[in-house]
């Protein structure tokens, strides 16, 4: 009771001393709104993207020391495959090289065996100490003994993947690739009495092409695993074989037996897996299942390599795995951890990285060991703990042992134990951070809790480079303190913070939230496109209905000679659409802030005079374009100033600007003109001139009838000046003959030619 009430006391302190803490934070950030951003991180995601050497993340994301680990022993080997419990350690078996070694908790290793076959996929050691082994790819079973290794049984398969020494002194064998269960009766009197004399009997005979791991339960039951439809199989003591869970993932890679009725299983679809489902063209998508159809297994023991092929009678395969037991386009999570209850199958966790290759219950919690970056976890009340993370990439057996769990690693092929007291110092590296832009640093406020004797120390360098390389600045001084100053850190655009957590008594500190202050140097913003749009567009927001919308200029008032559209509110983030007005020009831009800063605009207009002042056109825009009325304005050639500013976002300093200066723009509002008429041999000839733009349209009607193109003289009508020709009726029997023009800037003018009617 009295630990249980320090430990609530102690509960309750951290979570007072985060509130007070974060409190602070919370008001140091309010005091410098809109001029100081943050770099937080608060969550167990959050600090899982950092490194971590001797830190453990708990399920709320607090950093605290991992539980100290000794390397036991290298093995000296390229792989270990498998491991067990021995009285006086552990066993190992390994690959390429197939040994089964001892490994004693002195530290010392001895080979017990070398089979002739590569590869050791399982060991197991019976209560008495009796060491079995299960080699791989011509598949046999071995006892090991003072040194040497008699063969008990040879199932004539290619894979041995798991062994499980019963109460009864029989072993079950789980064997790929024809998915076949056997038990060895005897495989002591076996042993002794030679190779191929051993009692042994097909207990269960699956249609998946693999068993691959093995779990014995309280009640006398044991669960199987298979590889390639990923089952969990419950076989009851009278033989009897039933399935409780068909996974999504193709394979279940481990077992281990909870408190209570409680059983957990590891499944996954990873290109990481010891199993390899894609034989050969035709195997089955792994991952998927054949709906309603039955399966059928290819009878044959294996081709040339050892490999079985396993077809599906629903219908062709739609691809196969790329590698392991994942295809490529497997979508799910690489590794779920799965409860059972009964017949009952919940799912407790998901990793969408990490490859799950082993499972122990110990310490009243489940540990998970895997790869490929090398780390292990524990359920812990529902949630997932980050407890170590070694530099060896695959842990593949985790095992129990009085003080912890012993970690059994390939890649390289090592042994690690617990010692069941925290780490004295660790370390946590954050992930490189980026401001965005260049940036001063300001301080390191954190919220955790102290007990006597630890200390947090922090540090920090930075760089502008995405990966902290040697042109970083060095790590700045180790600092303590509820707030640690990063007054001499570089500016940078990046930034990288470090932790060291010290313990003090066997009791570790924690680390919960964390923020860095950070002001970005102000730049300057950038237009990318500044321009006039042709006459009579404008832009208005994408619900504009003209029908039922004012679609007119509001009157002029003091604000300047322009009148423009009547605004609607902003709306920035919608697309816009074009619509025609006549009359009306629109200036249309897009620029940015590098900080991020909201922009504002103003423009500015001259006659094309180099000479000439800009005069103001509006000022304090938001919206990237600004439609106006250009009749306004006389005719003539001008040019219009775009500049963007950052003032209401950085009212403590000079506000920075851009600008941009448009093309020349041309403002007609005058029409084309009828210089001069020709009768030619029955046909009219008009001569047309336009003072600023191109004539672009020009159509006759006769006596009110439909209009029709004229034609041009020198065949395309594109000029400022050009001659059209019109074939005139017969004497008397036309009345009314017009001529419509049009020039570019949609000036359009008819001009009344009856009097040149014969």
């Amino acid at each position: 009771m009295k630990n249980r009430r320090a430990e609530v006391n102690r509960v309750l302190a951290i979570a007072l001393a985060i509130a007070l803490n974060w409190l602070l934070i919370s008001a140091s950030r309010v005091l410098a709104a809109g001029e100081v951003r943050y770099f937080e991180l608060e969550s167990q995601s959050d600090f899982l993207e950092g490194t971590l050497e001797g830190i453990a993340i708990d399920p709320l994301g607090a950093l605290s020391l991992a539980d100290r680990t000794e390397r036991v022993a290298d093995l000296g080997e390229p792989f270990l495959l498998s491991a067990a419990v021995h009285p006086k350690g552990w066993v190992v078996g390994t690959g390429n090289d197939g040994k089964v070694l001892l490994v004693d908790r002195d530290g010392s290793v001895i080979t017990l065996y070398e089979a002739a076959e590569p590869e050791v996929f399982a060991v197991a050691v019976a209560s008495d100490g009796t060491v079995f082994a299960g080699t791989s790819p011509q598949g046999k079973v071995y006892r090991i003994e003072n040194g040497s290794g008699s063969e008990v049984f040879d199932p004539e398969q290619t894979y041995i993947w798991d062994l499980l020494p019963m109460a009864d002194g029989s072993l079950l064998v789980a064997t790929g690739t024809e998915g076949k269960l056997f038990r060895v009766l005897d495989p002591s009197a076996a042993a002794s009495a030679g190779a191929g004399s051993s009692t042994a009997e097909l207990v269960f005979d699956s249609e998946d092409t693999h068993l691959r791991t093995l779990e014995s339960l309280r009640s006398g039951d044991v669960l199987i695993g298979t590889a390639g439809d990923g089952l969990i199989l419950r076989m009851k003591p009278d033989g009897s074989v039933r399935t409780i869970f068909d996974a999504a993932q193709p394979e279940v890679v481990a077992f281990a037996e909870g408190s209570g009725d409680t059983s957990y299983a590891a499944v996954l679809a990873s290109e990481a897996s010891q199993v390899d489902l894609s034989a050969r063209p035709g195997a089955p998508l792994a991952g998927t299942r054949a709906g309603s159809g039955d399966r059928t297994r290819d009878s044959s023991e294996g081709d040339e390599d050892g490999q079985a092929t396993v077809t599906v009678s629903a219908g062709p395969a739609k691809a196969i795995a790329a590698i392991g037991t994942r295809t490529a386009d497997f979508q799910g999570p690489r590794s779920e951890i799965l409860r059972i209850r009964g017949d009952t199958v919940d799912t407790v966790w998901s990793f969408d990285a990490d490859t799950v290759y082993s499972l122990s219950w110990q310490r009243n919690r489940l540990w998970v060991g895997t790869g490929l970056e090398g780390k292990i976890f524990s359920l812990y009340e529902g949630r997932m703990v980050l407890e170590k993370d070694l530099d060896e990439r695959q842990v593949v057996a985790v095992l129990a042992d009085a003080a912890g769990p012993v970690y059994a690693t390939t890649n390289a092929a090592a042994l690690f134990r617990s010692v069941g007291e925290p780490e004295r110092v660790g370390t946590f590296i954050s992930p490189v951070l980026d401001a965005g832009q260049t940036s001063d640093f300001g301080s390191l406020s954190w919220v955790g809790t102290l007990l006597e004797g630890t200390d947090i120390r922090f540090s920090a360098r930075t760089g502008m480079s995405g990966r902290a390389d040697r042109t970083w600045s060095d790590w700045s001084a180790d600092a303590s303190g509820s707030e640690v100053p990063l007054a001499g850190v570089p500016p940078g655009r990046f930034i990288q913070w470090r932790a060291r957590l010290v313990s003090g008594n066997g009791t570790s500190p924690e680390l919960s939230r964390i923020a860095i202050s950070y002001r970005q140097r102000n730049l300057p913003p950038r237009i990318q496109k500044f321009e006039v749009m042709a006459p009579g567009q404008v832009i208005v927001p994408p619900g504009f209905i003209p029908g039922s919308q004012t679609f007119e200029p509001s009157r002029p008032d003091r604000s300047g000679m322009f009148s423009v559209l009547a605004s609607p509110k902003k709306e920035r983030d919608r697309q816009r659409k074009t619509l025609w007005k006549k009359g009306y020009r629109t200036l249309s831009w897009t620029a940015e802030d590098p900080n991020g800063d909201d922009l504002r605009y103003a423009l500015y207009f001259r006659r094309d005079r180099s000479d000439m002042d800009w005069l103001p056109m509006a000022d304090e825009l938001e919206e990237e374009f600004f439609s106006f009325d250009a009749t306004a304005l006389p005719d003539g050639v001008y040019r219009f100033k775009l500049e963007a500013h950052d003032r209401h976002e950085n009212e403590l300093e000079p506000p920075l600007l851009a600008e941009e200066i448009s093309e020349p723009a041309y403002v007609d509002h005058s029409p084309p003109r009828l210089v001069a008429t020709r009768v030619i041999s029955g046909r009219l000839e008009i001569d047309l001139a336009d003072d600023m733009n191109p004539l672009e349209e020009a159509a006759y009607s006769v006596d009110a009838r439909e209009w029709l193109p004229a034609k041009v003289k020198d065949g395309l009508l594109d000029g400022k000046k050009e001659t059209l020709e019109i074939e005139l009726p017969p004497q008397r029997t036309a009345q009314i003959l017009l001529l419509r023009v049009r020039d570019a800037a949609f000036n359009v003018i008819t001009f009344d030619l009856s009097m040149e009617l014969p």
